[in-house]
C-alpha cells in the first residue's frame, strides 16, 4: 500500500519534470530531427525510477517518427539536465512516446457526427 505523501510527491515531481523537459525542448536541443513538439504528460512509475514522457508533435506521421528518434537520441542529455535543475540524486529513466489523444478524440467526434447524420434516434413513445 502506498503512502499518501509518496503519491503527492510523485505528482509534484512529474509536473516539475514536464515543465523542465518542455523548457529543454523549446530551445536547448539542436537536433534537426526534433520538430515542433510539446510535452503533454509525464507518467511516473510507482517507484519513480522511470517516466513515460507523452509528446504531442505538430505535423504528419513521418514528422512524429523523426521527432521521436531525435528525442530518444537526446534522452541522456535531458536526463542529465533534469538531475542538475531539479537536484535529483537519481533522475528517472526517460521513455518518450507520441501522444495520440488528439487524433483519437477527433476520430471519435467524426464517428459520433456520422451516427447523428444517419438519424439513429430512439423510437418515440406513443401516449394513450
Amino acid at each position: 500500500m502506498e503512502h499518501r505523501g509518496q503519491k503527492y510527491h510523485r505528482g509534484r515531481l512529474s509536473e516539475a519534470i514536464r515543465e523542465e523537459i518542455e523548457t529543454i525542448l523549446e530551445g536547448e536541443l539542436g537536433d534537426p530531427r526534433i520538430g515542433l513538439a510539446s510535452v503533454t504528460a509525464v507518467l511516473m512509475a510507482q517507484d519513480a525510477r522511470s517516466a513515460r514522457i507523452m509528446v504531442s508533435v505538430a505535423g504528419d506521421e513521418a514528422e512524429a517518427e523523426r521527432t521521436l528518434e531525435g528525442l530518444t537520441a537526446a534522452k541522456n542529455f535531458v536526463r542529465h539536465e533534469l538531475a542538475e535543475r531539479l537536484r535529483l540524486r537519481r533522475p528517472p529513466e526517460l521513455y518518450f512516446q507520441i501522444d495520440r489523444a488528439d487524433e483519437l478524440e477527433s476520430r471519435v467526434d467524426e464517428l459520433l457526427g456520422r451516427a447523428k447524420k444517419r438519424g439513429r434516434k430512439k423510437p418515440e413513445k406513443k401516449e394513450p
